[in-house]
């Protein structure tokens, strides 16, 4: 029988974190706007896992209220303690796109060191699909961290504008086979004369799942 969001309310509001977990899972149960009212109530929660569940989830329902869902997930990429939960922040507000938040996002990696913040939010930039978001990509291409630099050419590609085309290719010839192969995504996804140059050199890549996934990719342009 399925819980009733009266129910699931007294869960979240007891001591007990795994009766609390256990409410944000029986959730799914409920119609979108209950189990989004609950998931609000959650983000708040004491416990970081908790937390962390009903941000990544607000990515999925927010839809039903976005003003709301931007509200909650601004307040948890600027306030919350951990960083996971600022990541899963980041990652929904790119979700939902809610491109109001791009001055929030670029501040927040900004104001980091940590990598998995700032790539959940590069990839976040990229979802939002702002204007803005090109000149943001075009610093975060030059992080030193591989995983970071990998994120914003995805979100290059993900943007679309034919701009970021004179930035991917100087890293077709990249020695790390994933850059190359990202890279090829992105080039793909833009299309254009010069992305399809590029590929056609990629497609003879020494790197069989590289040059395979060109090949099949060429196809598409």
């Amino acid at each position: 029988m399925s819980e009733t969001i009266e129910n699931l309310r007294e869960q979240l509001a007891t001591d007990d974190i795994g009766l609390r977990m256990k409410a944000i899972h029986a959730s799914r149960s409920l119609p979108m706007y209950e189990r989004f009212g609950l998931l609000v109530i959650a983000a708040t929660d004491s416990n970081a896992r908790v937390r962390y569940d009903a941000v990544s989830q607000i990515g999925t329902v927010g839809t039903v209220d976005l003003e709301k869902s931007l509200e909650v997930l601004s307040d948890r990429l600027r306030v919350d303690a951990e960083i996971d939960v600022r990541a899963a922040a980041a990652a929904s507000l790119g979700s939902l796109q809610l491109s109001q938040a791009f001055d929030l996002l670029k501040n927040a990696y900004e104001t980091t060191n940590d990598w998995m913040l700032q790539f959940s939010i590069v990839a976040a930039i990229g979802e939002l699909g702002a204007p803005q978001g090109l000149d943001f990509l075009t610093q975060a291409l030059q992080s030193s961290n591989d995983l970071v630099k990998i994120a914003a050419i995805g979100s290059l590609g993900d943007l679309g504008n034919p701009d970021a085309v004179p930035l991917l290719l100087p890293l077709i010839d990249d020695p790390d086979w994933q850059v190359r192969h990202r890279v090829s995504q992105s080039l793909a996804h833009i299309g254009g004369d010069e992305a399809k140059t590029a590929l056609a050199k990629l497609a003879n890549d020494p790197v069989a799942q590289v040059a395979e996934s060109v090949q099949s990719l060429l196809n598409s342009v």
